[in-house]
């Protein structure tokens, strides 16, 4: 089967680049070790714009990252970053080479 890959931009609000910068670090850990189907889940943060970040993933299935998308840590990131986001945008997108 395929690979789902998610591209996945965060645009912090300026004042709260750190603070975001540090919760989306949390995640990946527990995302790493604990998700199933996680294949792969990097972080990257711009280089012209320090409060834009990207979470480049690669999932065995959209089922599996819906799983992700309802664990304690996922739902712990969204609650901390409430108010300090500018947006989010996820992409879904099949990997073909």
């Amino acid at each position: 089967m395929p690979a789902l890959t998610v591209i996945a931009t965060i645009k912090a609000k300026p004042e709260a680049t750190a603070f975001v910068r540090a919760e989306l670090i949390k995640l990946i850990a527990p995302t790493r070790e604990t998700d199933a189907g996680c294949i792969s889940y990097v972080l990257h943060q711009d280089q012209a714009d320090a409060s834009l970040f990207y979470f480049l993933e690669q999932w065995e299935s959209k089922a599996l990252l819906d799983a992700h998308l309802q664990t304690p840590h996922i739902k712990a990131l969204v609650a901390a970053t409430e108010g300090k986001l500018e947006k989010m945008d996820v992409a879904l997108a099949d990997k073909i080479a």
